[in-house]
């Protein structure tokens, strides 16, 4: 008996060959959540075919209709097409830099394949911003992005209480997630500038809000650096960002 058929959008994370000719794909969808598909004849020569492959590129937001099994691992796709187009995100090194650190941390994180449709509308909400924003704003939106993605896997970095005018007198403590007068008793945490700077980006609602935030390229690295030490204390078997070296090098 066929498997169902379905329409979703989905946000490809990772491309991988399988054979002569085909991909395995996984995506996060709206519908399903995280989901690996197998693609065949997408990688073949011939005219009809020429071009296929590219479709699958890390960071594409594509429309699929799909047949889904829960029973299986490996799910197939009937049709496929873009959903978004991007003007600049696969021809830019450093906006590619930061979408591609974006699908690494959220591959990550995704451990289940339960559909989270926020989730999804966020991620393909924070792509779309990047393929359009300015200098200032892609240069920050690394830092964003990885904060407020926190909140999805419920292990969200916790506001400062309303009434604190001044975060630099303040240490966020990475193991907690908060913010807190005392100094910590462990070394994760992070003081001054850096908890100040990270309130701010906290508070954040809109990507295109970051273009107010000056911060310099050492600066960046080290909160950077700082956010993958909280996923790393909280999300199991978390590892390191391999994007993340690459994406310290490229926003100067």
């Amino acid at each position: 008996m066929a498997s169902p058929l379905h329409k979703t959008k989905g946000i490809v994370l990772r491309t991988v060959k399988y054979g002569e000719t085909s991909l395995v794909v996984t995506m996060l969808t709206e519908v399903f959540g995280v989901q690996s598909y197998i693609i065949n004849g997408v990688r073949t020569s011939s005219k009809k075919k020429t071009g296929k492959a590219s479709v699958f590129q890390p960071t594409a937001i594509l429309d699929l209709v799909v047949y889904h099994n829960e029973l299986k691992n490996l799910q197939r796709i009937k049709e496929f097409k873009w959903s978004f187009l991007y003007k600049n995100i696969f021809s830019d090194i450093r906006k590619n830099a930061v979408a591609l650190f974006m699908v690494e941390l959220l591959n990550k994180c995704l451990k289940q394949p339960e559909a989270n449709k926020e989730l999804f509308q966020f991620c393909e909400d924070c792509l779309q911003h990047l393929d359009e924003s300015s200098e200032m704003v892609t240069a920050n939106f690394p830092l964003f992005f990885a904060l407020h993605l926190a909140t999805f896997f419920g292990v969200p970095p916790a506001l400062l209480p309303a009434e604190v005018a001044k975060a630099e007198n303040y240490f966020f403590d990475l193991r907690e997630g908060c913010f807190t007068k005392e100094r910590p008793a462990h070394p994760h945490f992070i003081a001054e500038k850096a908890a100040a700077v990270t309130a701010e980006i906290i508070n954040t609602r809109r990507p295109h809000e970051l273009e107010q935030l000056k911060l310099n390229h050492d600066f960046r690295r080290q909160l950077l650096f700082a956010y993958e030490t909280y996923y790393a204390l909280h999300m199991h078997e978390f590892g390191s960002l391999k994007t993340l070296p690459v994406l310290k090098e490229i926003l100067s």
